[in-house]
């Protein structure tokens, strides 16, 4: 299965690590974000990769091609920001017709994304995308998603006080062909994923909940916890 990495933020709220090093290659423990997902990756056999980039691209581009996965990933440089959905849209060609991913890179995660593969192709019927979910602490700065008996997204609640429980959206997901193919032919001029295209096929949406670690790490204080957590294999 492909997969994209949206990795060209500017990584504002992170500042001033993200300065000079940007917000995909910030070290968790030593390793740089960018690699604990190509690695992980490549342990579930997920090939190739394509990599957007936009901000100090130059440093990713050197990290890539020192990589020993560099044969498998691909490079898309943005000159003006696409939005999540715009590059998406952009690059719907990658994915040649299949299934795919599509994961915001600037989180850290250590999923099981073989288990995740897996839920997807035991989707519901009528379920086109898979959602990587995962439980927090803290609900309202997350958006927290409602499930029906079978799993499936019938609600979501985006950084709301007191909302209906604490199983959050990770923008970690599979799509369908059919999807894909679906943004090509209606929603081809939408740039953000989260707010253009998700609340769309609301009912249509598979729930995969990891146990592993999964952590938001786009504030200093974030930061600082992912890497106060030890003796796990990235």
């Amino acid at each position: 299965m492909r997969a994209l990495l949206l990795a060209a933020g500017l990584g504002t709220r992170l500042r001033p690590i993200t300065d000079t090093t940007p917000k995909c290659l910030v070290p968790i423990n030593g390793t740089p974000l960018l690699e604990i997902w190509l690695n992980r990756l490549a342990e579930a056999g997920i090939e190739p990769l394509l990599i957007n980039t936009h901000y100090l691209a130059d440093q990713v581009k050197f990290f890539v091609e020192g990589s020993p996965f560099r044969e498998k990933i691909h490079l898309a440089h943005e000159e003006v920001l696409r939005g999540t959905a715009g590059t998406l849209i952009e690059n719907l060609e990658f994915f040649q017709g299949e299934d795919g991913l599509l994961i915001h890179a600037d989180n850290y995660c250590l999923a099981n994304f073989t288990a995740f593969e897996l839920a997807h192709k035991n989707r519901p019927l009528g379920c086109l995308m898979t959602m990587m979910t995962f439980r927090t602490n803290e609900p309202s700065s997350c958006g927290i998603v409602e499930l029906d008996e079978s799993g499936v997204v019938i609600g979501f609640h985006e950084k709301v006080e007191n909302p209906p429980g604490n199983l959050a959206n990770g923008a970690i997901y599979i799509l369908s062909a059919e999807l894909l193919e679906k943004l090509s032919l209606d929603l081809c001029n939408v740039q953000d994923f989260s707010t253009e295209v998700l609340y769309r096929f609301k009912g249509h949406i598979f729930s995969y909940e990891t146990s592993d670690v999964f952590m938001d790490v786009g504030t200093p204080e974030r930061y600082e916890k992912a890497n106060n957590i030890r003796g796990l294999k990235i």
